[in-house]
């Protein structure tokens, strides 16, 4: 399996840099100069680095010094001299990362093949001997002569490292993964962490990648990028790396990085007259990021969101933000996505929508969700048969927020409230594309139904921009939003409306059985808010049943009284 290397200069060639006390760092000036002086009878055998061993006897009573010095230096005395034939190169070589700083002007004459992976990794083939590990020199890797076979047995070997797995829960939200163990080649597994991954959990690595972090060779900790606790994950990692690396032995990288579809990018910047670290992720990530969290945060996906809370705590806190919102309209932008969780807890309890509290919290999120969007003249919601609050006036500025009207205009589509649909066409695309986190086929699909429900509407207007919404929904054209996510929520309500404009009640009922399967294995098993309904498909469902389309009405997540209008009743405003 080819490996892609992701130079982090513009040859790809190795840079030297200037070996510093700082591989003695770990020890006081004067353990330093001790272990100088312990070193000092083997160092004319060749070039060597003293880190990994001033971390070894960092852990000793200096009495002990002495032999771990000899036993060190014999054992890299013992490494092979380069006589190994073919057979045993193949046999025995391994990927190998290894630090950047170990690399002096005398080893990169020797091991020109080496590169850059990223900042401060270089990948390198290595034998994993008996005694010792011994790096491949350019006659070696010459004397094996398929630089294919070469790669591909140092890859399998390395697959087959013995490793020990287990995650940690951190005191946020983030999860690590750790992984550890006695080889030196540990970290190394990081080069190809998908394979890694699938071989401890089952799983494949979202398409966001993960973080991870390699302190030292015989550990990676790492975080699958899959929901808004990354913004938590990268801060653990720099924290935890930076620490571990410190602590040694075998130190490889402080750093943080990002594996993403078989690439490894440094997020790290190190300041070496400042002697400090920052964290600046790629754009792209950074992107990737921002989406996760304000998809986390809005409690679309499953994680870290609002997954415990029932309908009875957060009629509480929706009643407290409209208790609030006659003095502090700014409350709005909130007040909007706690009366939607609403509507859709309330449809765990009662799950045909046939109660008078659940279809007070879907008409009151409409009101709501309109009014962020255009604005609004007083009027009153109710939350409750006992419980009418007044609402004030509210100024049309509509958020950068294109799902945010997308749940708007769903809400307006099952409340048939024909009246809201067209403020909610008004609103201007421009304004809804400033969304950094909205996807092209998202601006798509909103300049799709604000076309089709206008008064002069043109069915091959409609039919062209649906095309287009279809072309960016799938491939590298989606490189904000999770795949998954896009595949099992976003998307759904696109392929319904298709069959929709085309009349085909068969395809339809199909299409529609077919979403709420993948709502239902999106979410698992998870109780929140958005798990107890697809609104989307809920939207192109009550759609159908008013335009005659036999729809079944007994479907899970899609409740049954929004879908035949039978609790529909007028709303103020």
């Amino acid at each position: 399996m080819p490996f892609r290397v992701v130079p982090t200069t513009e040859d790809g060639s190795l840079r030297v840099t200037d070996a510093t006390d700082a591989d003695l760092a770990v020890l006081t000036p004067a353990q330093a100069a001790r272990l100088r002086e312990l070193a000092a009878p083997h160092l004319g055998d060749g070039v060597h680095g003293l880190r990994n061993l001033a971390q070894r006897c960092r852990l000793l009573p200096e009495d002990q010094w002495p032999a771990a010095v000899e036993e060190h230096f014999r054992s890299l005395r013992s490494a092979g001299r380069g006589d190994e034939s073919r057979e045993q190169i193949l046999r025995e070589v391994h990927c190998r990362l290894l630090p950047h700083g170990s690399f002096t002007p005398e080893t990169i004459q020797t091991m020109r093949y080496a590169r850059l992976v990223a900042d401060g990794l270089v990948f390198a083939y290595a034998l994993d001997q008996p005694a010792t590990v011994r790096m491949l020199t350019d006659p070696d890797v010459a004397r094996v002569g398929d630089e294919d076979a070469l790669g591909r047995a140092a890859y399998e070997n390395l697959t087959r490292v013995p490793v020990q797995h287990e995650e940690i829960a951190l005191e946020g939200r983030a999860v690590l993964q750790s992984v550890y163990g006695d080889s030196p080649f540990v970290a190394s597994r990081a080069l190809y962490l998908g394979q890694l991954h699938h071989q401890l959990t089952g799983a494949s690595l979202p398409d966001a990648g993960a973080l991870f972090v390699v302190p030292t060779r015989h550990l990676i900790a790492y975080h699958p990028i899959v929901d808004g606790s990354v913004a938590d994950a990268v801060n653990d990692l720099a924290a935890y790396g930076l620490g571990a690396h410190e602590d040694g032995p075998g130190s490889l990288s402080p750093r943080v990085y990002w594996w993403h579809d078989g690439r490894i990018t440094s997020l790290t910047v190190i300041d070496e007259a400042a002697k400090s670290f920052s964290i600046q992720p790629p754009s792209e990530l950074l992107t990737r990021m921002r989406t996760l969290v304000r998809l986390d945060d809005a409690g679309r996906i499953p994680g870290r969101g609002r997954t415990d809370v029932t309908a009875s705590q957060l009629a509480g806190t929706a009643g407290e933000l409209l208790t609030r919102l006659p003095q502090d309209p700014a409350l709005l932008a909130e007040a909007f996505p706690r009366l939607l969780d609403l509507a859709h807890a309330h449809c765990a309890d009662d799950p045909a929508a046939s109660l008078l509290d659940t279809w007070d919290a879907w008409a009151t999120s409409l009101q709501l969700g309109t009014a962020l969007f255009t604005g609004a003249e007083p009027q009153s919601c109710a939350l409750g048969e006992d419980c009418e609050r007044p609402l004030p006036a509210f100024p049309a500025a509509p958020p950068a927020d294109a799902r945010a009207w997308l749940d708007t205009f769903y809400l307006a589509i099952v409340c048939r409230d024909r009246a809201r649909i067209q403020r909610l066409r008004e609103v201007p695309l421009d304004v809804l594309g400033e969304d950094p986190t909205a996807d092209p086929y998202l601006l798509h699909w909103i300049d799709t139904l604000q076309t089709y429900f206008a008064a002069d509407c043109s069915m091959d207007d409609v039919v062209e921009k649906l095309l287009a919404v279809i072309d960016a929904s799938h491939g590298e054209a989606v490189t904000r939003a999770p795949a998954d996510f896009v595949n099992a929520v976003d998307y759904q309500p696109v392929a319904l409306f298709h069959r929709l404009i085309a009349r085909d009640h068969e395809k339809f009922a199909k299409t529609l059985a077919d979403a709420l399967k993948e709502h239902v294995r999106f979410w698992g098993d998870s109780t929140a808010p958005r798990a107890q309904v697809a609104l989307g498909p809920l939207a192109m469902a009550s759609l159908a049943h008013s335009w005659g389309f036999p729809v079944d009405t007994g479907l899970p997540q899609l409740p049954e009284c929004l879908v035949d209008g039978s609790r529909i009743e007028r709303i103020p405003g």
